[in-house]
């Protein structure tokens, strides 16, 4: 696609509220990534790719709706893969596609695990800056919600869930939702339905 529609389409989804980065006709990973949250919230396929049939429901799509509102908090939609910082309005401020737990079976320590993402209302309880080294991967600021389970930045966020039940967000915006989201902060984690 040619330049005036790369910033047509970062434009709309940065006012839809899907984190984009820069707004400079440059369609790079979180243009990328910003498309993918896109296509997932919209129920598309999850390819990530600019193309002029992408670009027609960006022009008349509406910002995405939170599952409870009043209140900030952060809302995981595991369902559309999707994550939403809401503020006190209610109002949907960013999307990120996230990676969640695939729910098949991993061995860590000798015993067999569930590779799960708990559903549920939770708080941020920890949060580490800068990378961390667990024994299943480098987690980058993790803010933990449950347990070993925590919201972090990845290098890798699949279309679909690929994780061992950690919330994985692109590397780009981890340390920036990090501050957004304080240790008390309220974490929804559901399906849709």
């Amino acid at each position: 696609m040619a330049s005036p529609e790369i910033i047509e389409a970062e434009q709309r989804l940065a006012e839809l509220g899907y984190w984009t980065g820069p707004v400079d006709g440059v369609f790079d990973a979180n243009s990328k990534h910003a498309l993918i949250a896109f296509q997932k919230m919209e129920g598309r396929k999850r390819t990530g790719i600019l193309t002029a049939a992408e670009l027609e429901p960006l022009r008349s799509a509406s910002r995405p709706a939170p599952r409870e509102d009043s209140y900030a908090h952060i809302e995981v939609n595991l369902t559309r893969q999707v994550l939403l910082v809401v503020d006190a309005e209610g109002g949907v401020t960013k999307v990120l596609p996230v990676c969640t737990g695939n729910e098949q079976f991993y061995i860590e320590d000798g015993r067999r695990n569930r590779a799960h993402t708990p559903r549920g209302r939770f708080t941020v309880t920890r949060k580490i800056n800068g990378w961390r080294r667990s024994k299943l991967g480098l987690l980058y600021y993790p803010s933990y919600i449950w347990n070993g389970i925590a919201i972090h930045g990845s290098q890798s966020i699949m279309t679909y869930p690929a994780s061992h039940g950690c919330i994985r967000i692109p590397m780009f915006a981890a340390k920036e939702l990090s501050e957004m989201a304080p240790v008390g902060t309220v974490v929804v984690v559901y399906d849709d339905g």
